[in-house]
């Protein structure tokens, strides 16, 4: 039998008993009360938070991959935020990579049993072909899921990086990884319903990590997203806007060299700010590793 009874995760919360005979006023203004707890339970947090941005951005220097994995809200969390890094920051999706306990079946409907089945985790990582420049980062609320358990003790196996995110202290994933993380939000709203302050909680944490680790291999110029893929009219636009903020080119010159640069941003960010041909852009990015700042 497993034993929640000392989870952070898994308390009744005081402040919301009577929940079933509140207005919803005052369900609605007692939730809000309950998430501005998170932010400050994830500032605790942000030493251990940088150590994992920093191994990440090392893998990512080693050609590695970020490899997020989890089961249920926080399988779900790590696989919306690696399929959001393909668009804002033009990487390919084997770059950053969601791994959710079922597959992908289990984003929308839970799989039975798949979180308690630890050669399932291994599995999946082999499955991807797991290499020691590799991130992997295992994502649980409980901080006990077999799962991401198993993969871990693969990935470490290996000589993987490994760090992991768990809104309970002491959690049984952080005895798993090199650089754990572990935020305590207090009891839930709704009791055991980790979607809400932990799933918040987690996803704080993987904007930042997904968003500096970007910055930290040059896909940012400034804070603008100089690597976003144009993929609709909306994006078209956004790029264009982007090349004039970055350049304060007007709005004929933007466009005129974001096609000239094929629709590549950063290519006519640099084109612009160095007065080079696409071909000598080209060469100044590539000797520069990405970053736009140190072609100028």
């Amino acid at each position: 039998m497993v034993n929640l009874e000392n989870l952070t995760t898994e308390r009744r919360n005081e402040t919301t008993f009577g929940l079933d005979e509140m207005s919803v006023a005052e369900a609605v203004k007692l939730m809000n009360q309950e998430d501005h707890n998170v932010p400050d339970a994830v500032a605790e947090q942000l030493p251990q938070i940088e150590k994992v941005v920093e191994a990440t951005i090392a893998a990512f220097k080693k050609d590695g991959r970020l490899i997020y994995m989890g089961a249920g809200t926080s399988g779900r969390l790590g696989v919306l935020d690696a399929a959001e890094c393909v668009p804002t920051f033009g990487v390919e999706p084997e770059m950053v990579v969601g791994l959710i306990a079922g597959g992908e079946q289990a984003m929308t409907v839970a799989v039975e049993g798949a979180e308690d089945d630890a050669e399932l985790g291994a599995q999946d990582l082999k499955d991807l072909n797991l290499t020691e420049n590799d991130m992997v980062i295992g994502i649980a609320a409980s901080g006990r899921t077999p799962y991401v358990i198993g993969g871990l003790d693969y990935a470490r196996s290996i000589g993987a990086a490994t760090g992991t995110i768990s809104c309970n202290k002491d959690a049984e994933i952080s005895k798993h990884a090199e650089l754990p993380i572990e935020v305590d939000c207090g009891p839930e709203f709704l009791t055991g319903s980790t979607r809400l302050k932990s799933g918040t909680a987690q996803k704080l944490i993987l904007n930042m990590i997904s968003t500096i680790s970007m910055i930290g291999i040059g896909k940012v110029y400034n804070n603008l997203m100089v690597d976003v893929k144009p993929t609709n009219e909306k994006l078209v636009e956004r790029a264009k806007r982007i090349i004039m903020q970055a350049t304060d080119a007007d709005y004929e010159t933007a466009a005129h060299y974001f096609e000239t640069a094929e629709q590549n941003v950063k290519l006519a960010i640099v084109m612009i700010l160095t007065n080079s041909s696409k071909e000598e852009a080209a060469k100044k990015l590539i000797q520069a590793d990405g970053f736009v700042k140190k072609t100028i």
